[in-house]
């Protein structure tokens, strides 16, 4: 790669990171497992930097290929075969978060509600509120990342919020802060 179009890779890599990471935990992987998603996805975008670069809309195109590298992270015979997490780092886990101290207890919980939530949409659902509004793709890039039709966006979306309107995660939260 040219000097010029490595600079303008790592620029694409230091603002598409965080989004990246925090799309991939949205879409249903662990924090260690987002960022191995995100590093594999800019690895993918580096080796097509030129297809990335000139492609029609880039955000659709790099959150494409986040998707399918979730997926292919799903096929494996490793995440085939995991039948539960480890309880020690699970327990480990819920250390450090009692450690960290009483204004991150909050930021916790709703996190933890707006995962549970999200953890009981269909996969295709999830996928839409995700890009939608936590990446914050507009319609017509989300439908092109998904490879459906617009109207099919705005139908999942539609059930999704519908169903997310009734979860009792969310309106435990909500509950608690009026």
């Amino acid at each position: 790669m040219d000097p010029g179009n490595e600079a303008d890779y790592a620029d694409y890599v230091e603002q598409a990171w965080p989004s990246l990471v925090r799309a991939a935990v949205f879409l249903g992987a662990r924090p260690d497992e987002a960022e191995d998603l995100a590093q594999t996805t800019l690895v993918r975008c580096y080796t097509g930097w030129d297809r990335v670069r000139n492609a029609d809309n880039r955000d659709a195109y790099v959150y494409r290929m986040l998707l399918n590298c979730l997926r292919d992270s799903r096929r494996t015979r490793w995440w085939k075969d995991r039948r539960y997490d480890d309880p020690l780092a699970l327990e480990q886990q819920d250390a450090r978060r009692a450690r960290s101290g009483g204004d991150a207890t909050e930021r916790v919980a709703i996190a933890d509600a707006v995962h549970r939530a999200l953890g009981g949409l269909s996969k295709p659902n999830r996928d839409v509120v995700v890009l939608r509004y936590f990446v914050q793709l507009s319609e017509k890039q989300t439908a092109a990342v998904l490879g459906v039709p617009a109207g099919t966006v705005k139908s999942r979306l539609s059930r999704a919020l519908a169903h997310l309107a009734t979860n009792d995660h969310l309106l435990d939260i909500a509950g608690e802060r009026q």
